[in-house]
């Protein structure tokens, strides 16, 4: 009888996942569909056309791909540099900290933690304003550093890496290192950093997607047609068009390669960052 419950058990929760996860890839799926029709009918036609009417014999299909296809390129590299740095600030950074307030014992630890707790109480927005203001305020217009070196300060990530050390991390082994002659940030590095990788790599695709899918902050401070992200090349000006499939797959293909790399981390990482010893 009990195997027989469980069995039905196991049909229905593999039905709901595979319910659930059609529905989830369906709109992916649809938009790849109605990209791949128009990029392979009619902008095939468009880029045959430009090449019989402007460049004859001299010039070759990577003439004109990349005629039609360089802004994708650099909003990519941008998106890919912003990102990239953002990630690695966010993670690094918040995991040193973490570690700070989880193995050490000093006087502020209580306060600073306090203070972190009501960092990630304020609403987004509010400090959105106050980083606007900052950045004309500066004239840090159109300057793509302004959007990765405050990664370095996430309290949210902080919080999760915190959770996750006292959970894991073991003051022995610390010990055992300074004993041997380790330096502390030989201790970070070299330690610590591996034993908080499933963290790490849960965070990673949180802070890498936030960072990816940012089209407000930069649409407002940048100008510069070179300092553009991708999402704000979706314009007819630029000549990125949000149906090509190319521009598309440009969009969606780092996350996709990301969260594959990582993924198998996320559960791993949540589950150890909600326990103690």
């Amino acid at each position: 009888m009990t195997k027989r419950r469980d069995t039905v058990l196991k049909i229905v929760f593999y039905s709901v996942s595979l319910l659930l996860s059609f529905f989830s890839f369906y709109p992916l799926i649809l938009l790849f569909k109605e990209s791949y029709q128009y990029t392979f009918v009619e902008k095939q036609v468009a880029i045959g056309k430009l090449v019989n009417a402007h460049y004859h014999q001299t010039s070759t299909y990577i003439d004109a791909f990349w005629k039609n296809y360089k802004y994708l390129f650099i909003g990519m590299g941008n998106s890919l540099l912003v990102t990239g740095l953002s990630t690695i600030f966010t993670c690094y950074f918040s995991a040193l900290t973490a570690y700070a307030l989880t193995a050490y014992k000093w006087k502020l630890r209580k306060l600073c933690y306090v203070v972190i707790m009501f960092a990630m109480m304020i609403p987004s927005t509010v400090s959105t304003f106050g980083f606007l203001q900052t950045i004309f305020k500066m004239h840090w217009t159109n300057q793509l550093f302004v959007y990765y070196l405050p990664s370095i300060a996430s309290p949210m990530t902080v919080f999760f890496m915190c959770m996750y050390l006292q959970a894991s991390l073991s003051r022995e082994m610390i010990q055992s290192a300074r004993i041997d002659g380790a330096g502390e940030f030989r201790i970070f590095n070299q330690i610590i950093l591996p034993l908080m990788k499933p963290a790490i790599a849960t965070q990673a695709i949180f802070a890498f997607a936030a960072s990816w899918n940012d089209g407000w902050m930069p649409a407002i401070t940048i100008a510069k047609l070179e300092k553009k992200t991708l999402l704000l090349m979706f314009s007819p000006i630029y000549y990125l068009d949000e149906n090509d499939f190319l521009v598309v797959l440009g969009t969606v293909v780092p996350l996709l390669i990301l969260y594959a790399f990582f993924s198998r981390h996320i559960v791993e990482g949540v589950a150890l960052g909600g326990l103690k010893e």
